[in-house]
């Protein structure tokens, strides 16, 4: 009997370092190059996000929203969307910090260098109806393809998306503000923003960012009839960071992430949170759905 319970229970180790092992070797990192050269006109100091930016302006419509058919379609702009990707695997506020010499220049750098690399994903992969459509061989987790496996050059590192989010922005800045600029390509995370400031410029553009996601229906809804807040999904994804701003601002957080809301919300929006401070607090399902541009 006590062989048998013993061959039972190597059998079943056996089984699960097998599935294990299958697992990371199907789902071994994907590193995805640069086939481009760095920008021409590219400065010798400091960090330049220009061309990005100009593509941006092309390819972002008035609500945020990226036109990926026709970017797919324009080789030389790819081409361009490239060229700047080439100068993000090259630097890096780890490989050459006398580029970035204020944190903000780091914080700038690493947001930006993120959402290009969403792009490019999304274009390299189109026409998809979602960012999980590009999916890992066992897809255990949903985005595990796009934002797991996927490597991408920053500075000459491979990382992932995930790794580049919790890891060089969460946890390097403690800024609550960045979920409202990182953008995935999905219907439910932030619009896209075409402008890309940086040093004391890229303050304003987080408030501006903090306040117009809030201000959004679609992220921050108040239901009188039935008494409930409806929140974004990202409030309760990222709601310790939320918390965590709050407690180091020294702000009441009694009533959750919804107090982070109504601390950034505007006049009127935050008037009416005031107002619905008994209410049921939920939260939306996440839309995956590729935030296009009609």
């Amino acid at each position: 009997m006590r062989m048998s319970l013993f061959s039972i229970f190597l059998a079943v180790v056996v089984l699960i370092f097998t599935v294990v092992c299958v697992f990371f070797v199907a789902n071994r990192p994907q590193l995805v190059t640069i086939d481009s050269d760095i920008p021409t006109d590219f400065p010798d100091s400091g960090y330049s996000h220009d061309v990005f930016e100009n593509l941006l302006h092309k390819y972002v419509d008035a609500d945020g929203n990226v036109d990926f058919d026709r970017w797919h379609k324009n080789d030389p702009d790819r081409a361009s969307l490239n060229s700047y990707l080439a100068a993000v695997s090259h630097f890096s506020p780890a490989s050459t910090p006398d580029r970035f010499p204020r944190k903000s220049d780091e914080l700038a750098y690493w947001m930006y260098g993120y959402n290009g690399y969403v792009i490019k994903s999304v274009l390299d992969h189109w026409p998809i109806k979602s960012v999980t459509d590009i999916k890992a061989p066992i897809e255990a987790v949903t985005g595990l393809g796009f934002f797991y496996r996927q490597r991408f050059l920053f500075g000459g590192d491979a990382l992932s998306l995930y790794t580049v989010e919790n890891e060089e922005i969460r946890k390097a800045f403690h800024d609550p503000r960045i979920h409202f600029v990182l953008f995935c390509a999905s219907g439910s995370c932030p619009v896209l923003r075409p402008e890309l400031p940086t040093g004391e410029e890229l303050e304003k553009l987080l408030d501006e960012a903090a306040v117009a996601f809030v201000s959004d229906p679609n992220n921050v809804r108040i239901d009188h009839d039935r008494g409930e807040i409806v929140l974004s999904a990202i409030f309760e994804m990222y709601g310790s960071d939320f918390l965590r701003e709050l407690t180091r601002k020294g702000l009441p957080a009694q009533k959750g992430v919804v107090d982070y809301v109504r601390n950034v919300a505007p006049g009127s929006l935050r008037a009416e949170l005031e107002r619905a401070a008994d209410y049921d607090v939920s939260f939306a399902e996440y839309d995956w759905a590729i935030a296009e541009a009609n």
